[in-house]
């Protein structure tokens, strides 16, 4: 797993000998955190690739095939999104397309990892501005706090109408992320009608690490959809979990609110097509 100097290409190794991989002109820069290990590649058609721990985070050619999706579908279906909490991204690509909807009054990031931050907006050109403005605290409808995500929900007053869990995969800071204990906390701090949305994963590769996810999920939300999409970068198809609290439909959206967006991957109008999943995997889900 990792950079080939030779290959001048970096590989991320998934289960069972599959591996995704770039072509890379260099190293830009490279460092270990107080929580993990940072990279970051000039890649030679995907602009620069971030990775942490050895895993692939995004590239800036095509990053909206994962941002758009983990944002505008529950943005979307929740009737007034104005209360947003985003966990982790600390790259800003998520808390960007947040801000894109008009209804938000207030979001909060909180990031683990203030080095991710600080090498996002030095190198990466995701959401520079939004980071800079977070920084200097000249954002007025959003706040940045570096910070354990877990240990802010279970403290904090606030409420929120969908929460946004942009972590890493379950293991190491992001483990706790994925637990029963957590997903109660976040069913708690939602408004009496709310949207929590977390990535899950490889359909065919984490397939279950997917199904502990959804079956934790279960005993917590009022219900629980999964979906997947292809994102550039990862073990496509990627899943997506996304719990309910109270009487939104998941399956709907607001496709007047939509059209403000011109989004580029996710496609409002085949909102349904999300919910296609493998024959063998939807069994599996439906069996928990």
């Amino acid at each position: 797993m990792g950079y080939n100097e030779q290959e001048r290409a970096f590989i991320e190794w998934y289960p069972r000998g599959y591996g995704v991989g770039f072509k890379v002109n260099r190293r830009l820069f490279e460092t270990q955190t107080d929580y993990q290990r940072l990279e970051i590649y000039e890649t030679e058609g995907f602009g620069k690739l971030l990775v942490l721990d050895g895993t692939v985070q995004l590239v800036e050619v095509g990053e909206e095939s994962y941002h758009e999706v983990l944002v505008h579908p529950v943005m979307l279906a929740h009737p007034n999104p104005r209360r947003v909490l985003v966990i982790g991204g600390g790259d800003g690509g998520t808390l960007r397309e947040v801000l894109r909807h008009d209804t938000v009054e207030k979001a909060i990031m909180v990031e683990i990892d203030e080095g991710v931050v600080e090498a996002s907006y030095l190198y990466l050109d995701v959401a520079k501005d939004l980071l800079d403005r977070l920084i200097k605290k000249e954002e007025p409808r959003a706040e940045l706090i570096i910070g354990d995500g877990v240990k802010y929900l279970r403290e904090t007053d606030e409420r929120f109408d969908v929460i946004i869990v942009d972590s890493t995969d379950p293991v190491g800071p992001a483990k706790l992320l994925f637990s029963e204990e957590f997903y109660r906390d976040a069913y708690e701090k939602l408004n009496e009608r709310g949207l929590y949305i977390t990535q899950a994963g490889s359909v065919y590769l984490f397939t279950n690490e997917l199904l502990d996810a959804y079956r934790a999920m279960k005993k917590v939300f009022d219900r629980v959809y999964y979906f997947s999409f292809p994102v550039i970068g990862y073990a496509s198809p990627w899943s997506f979990l996304v719990g309910v609290k109270g009487d939104v439909d998941f399956t709907e959206i607001d496709l007047e609110r939509a059209k403000k967006l011109d989004l580029y991957y996710y496609d409002p109008e085949r909102h349904e097509t999300l919910f296609q999943m493998p024959r063998y995997v939807r069994k599996l889900l439906e069996g928990q």
